[in-house]
């Protein structure tokens, strides 16, 4: 169990006690000296393959990477738009202006990066929006400025699966959609646990993350899309360079995906939800399996892997996650706050310093938060999904300034 210095959070690192502590802190000073970004942006990690290559040995990392502050901080310095219904997707545009798509409602809104303002591109036809399901993670192509594709994770009558969709800001607000194009379908779903997250790697190729639905035992079958991570081409094909040159399954062994980011190194992070004891932030590893339902947490145990962090489900239940300022952020919806997990930045699994909660039970419910490339990050809340407690103006996109 972790001591009073560090809370109720666990990671590996933990067990080293003290002396790593005071270890990282004397890196800290020596690295205070130099000038490079935390960790080498030039940097291959196992298990991120290159869209040309397919997969590619780690670079070493650069030794005068710097740290991130021990503990860091967050604060939210402006609401940029709010009145969102059931809000859970949120991808950025080339030129700063967001998208959010509405899970009960099945519309996708563009709001201004500076002004707030709303304009509806249009509903996504096929969604079916009970349970846990409806319109989830929204992506925006990686040659957006060529293609102007929006892509989609959503709930039909019958399964889970991604769709792209022309935009055109020219049509009229309403019909700037095009009809949905599926890219992969047959994701098991279920009334619980659809996982949902999608996004770009820098490989440029789409991940999504799935849920096992509820039924535990889709999450080991290497057969069944759900409980997994999902690694394809734009065009929902299995990419070269992953565990199975047939197969679109990148990890197993999960339980609900809703977190996908990558740091620096180009290293694939991934949260989601536990069952009654520890929810958990993974580093993601081509073919790994992340134990559930055999494992929940860290148990050490031989054929599976241990999170890099976890926390009681009270105190987190993560949704989305993204890389800023050299740590992890992820948006918890039951905890009602933001965690902050400083990465070492030299290609180390464990964080250098402990995770840090901030907004504790400021903002209720979080559900996505995204980068923006510098010190800010945009925030979602997700107060009318049914499960929080709405205040006038719910649901809000914030913008918060981290370190």
């Amino acid at each position: 169990m972790r001591g009073a210095l560090f809370g109720p959070v666990q990671s590996p690192a933990v067990r080293r006690g003290a002396v790593a502590v005071l270890a990282s802190a004397a890196l800290l000073l020596t690295a205070a000296c130099s000038g490079g970004g935390g960790g080498g942006a030039s940097g291959q990690p196992a298990g991120s393959p290159t869209a040309s290559e397919g997969s590619a040995p780690p670079a070493s990392p650069s030794p005068s990477a710097e740290l991130p502050p021990a503990r860091g901080s967050a604060k939210v310095v402006s609401t940029l738009t709010e009145k969102l219904k059931s809000p859970w997707g949120l991808a950025a545009l080339p030129g700063g202006d967001l998208l959010v798509s509405s899970r009960d409602e099945g519309t996708v809104h563009r709001i201004d990066g500076e002004s707030g303002k709303q304009t509806l591109l249009g509903s996504v036809p096929g969604v079916s929006s009970s349970g846990e399901g409806g319109l989830l993670g929204l992506a925006v192509s990686s040659t957006f400025g060529a293609d102007q594709l929006v892509y989609a994770y959503f709930t039909t009558a019958s399964d889970n699966r991604i769709v792209r969709m022309s935009y055109d800001e020219k049509r009229p607000a309403g019909q700037q959609l095009g009809a949905p194009d599926t890219v992969l379908r047959g994701i098991p779903k279920g009334s619980i646990h659809n996982g949902g997250r999608i996004a770009f790697g820098p490989d440029k190729m789409l991940y999504a993350g799935t849920g096992e639905t509820g039924d535990t035992g889709l999450a080991q079958d290497k057969e069944s899309l759900a409980g997994k991570i999902l690694r394809m081409t734009p065009d929902g094909e299995p990419v070269h360079g992953n565990p199975e040159a047939d197969s679109v399954v990148y990890s197993y062994g999960h339980r609900n995906v809703q977190g996908l980011a990558w740091d620096e190194d180009k290293r694939l992070w991934a949260a989601e939800f536990g069952q009654n004891t520890w929810d958990e932030l993974n580093l993601i590893e081509p073919g790994g399996n992340y134990g559930w339902p055999e494992v929940e947490g860290e148990e050490g145990r031989a054929g599976f892997l241990d999170p890099v962090a976890q926390w009681k489900t009270s105190e987190a239940s993560p949704s989305g996650i993204a890389y800023a300022e050299g740590s992890i952020w992820m948006a918890g919806l039951r905890g009602e706050r933001l965690w902050r997990i400083p990465l070492s930045g030299d290609g180390a699994k464990e964080p250098y310093a402990a995770p840090r909660a901030f907004l504790e039970e400021k903002h209720g419910r979080l559900r996505t938060v995204v980068g923006t490339g510098s010190d800010r990050l945009w925030l979602v809340t997700s107060n009318t999904d049914g499960r929080g407690t709405p205040k006038p103006g719910d649901d809000r996109v914030l913008q918060v300034e981290v370190e």
